[in-house]
């Protein structure tokens, strides 16, 4: 083996060290997918997706370049790795990979105009405490077309962000309690996994850890262990969580919708809002930018 020093470019991935912290930036990357999509010199937007994505007109014709849709959607896959701002918008365009149509294209473009307006942008890491927390939201029947909900979730060791998705849920919810438990239950999964791997680096968590949820109902569900009629469509294997309550290893608490961080995994937002959500989950620019 070889010391190569410190880490400066690998697999796309530009790693900045300042007296700030690590910035990890993928801005080559995405200049080169600008530049295979033709749009190097595209106008800028600050807004990734249309507040209200409604269902398509079904008279929109398909795409005649599938093959190009699915090539860059797919590479944009790979920019959500340091660019978490942009995943609930990639989750939604790799919905149609199999038949895209004109206006999915149109979508794809937009994404691509607003990372050309944010190419500097990365995601930030500095030292803290050893903390695990996590926010998890859903946005209930929010596709238009076949109204089933989106889950999302970020996870914050400390205040750096090292877990983050968008997902869409595999069946219809039938009220919003049911698709933000859905939420909670896939958040707990991904920190009980954590949870295991720390403890594996040495690194000893004794109390519990924390998600914020903007769903009183979801909270109380996640922590009664009484089987109530809410809960009666809702598939078993989602109910792990309360063991989690219980054995102490995750504690639900509330917060404010105005207040939560994985709003951006779910829907589109508007400027401001993504801008501001952006910054709680220290995607920034560059300080060399």
């Amino acid at each position: 083996m070889k010391d190569l020093g410190s880490c400066s470019h690998f697999l796309g991935i530009t790693t900045t060290f300042t007296t700030n912290g690590v910035f990890l930036s993928q801005a080559t990357y995405a200049t080169a997918l600008l530049n295979r999509a033709g749009m190097l010199t595209c106008k800028p937007v600050s807004s990734l997706l249309p507040l209200k994505l409604d269902a398509f007109c079904p008279t929109d014709a398909l795409f005649n370049s599938p093959e190009l849709y699915r090539s860059l959607a797919g590479s944009l896959q790979y920019l959500t790795v340091t660019r978490p701002d942009i995943s609930y918008a990639v989750n939604y365009l790799c919905q149609f990979m199999h038949s895209p149509k004109i206006s999915h294209f149109q979508l794809l473009k937009r994404v691509l105009r607003y990372i050309k307006g944010t190419l500097h942008h990365s995601l930030h890491f500095q030292s803290g405490p050893l903390v695990l927390s996590a926010f998890c939201d859903s946005d209930w029947a929010g596709d238009s077309i076949d109204r089933r909900s989106t889950s999302g979730f970020c996870i914050f060791l400390g205040s750096n962000l090292i877990s983050w998705c968008a997902k869409k849920q595999p069946t219809v919810a039938r009220s919003s309690t049911k698709a933000e438990y859905r939420a909670l239950a896939l958040t707990a999964s991904e920190l009980i996994w954590l949870r295991r791997l720390l403890r594996e680096l040495g690194i000893s968590i004794d109390t519990p850890t924390e998600i914020y949820c903007d769903n009183i109902s979801a909270i109380a569900l996640a922590s009664n262990p009484v089987f109530h009629a809410r809960t009666k469509h809702i598939e078993v294997d989602y109910h792990f969580i309360r063991e989690k309550v219980l054995s102490k290893e995750l504690h639900i608490a509330h917060v404010s919708s105005a207040d939560q961080t994985a709003d951006i995994f779910t829907k589109s937002l508007t400027a401001r809002r993504h801008s501001l959500l952006c910054s709680k989950l220290q995607v920034s620019t560059l300080p060399s930018a």
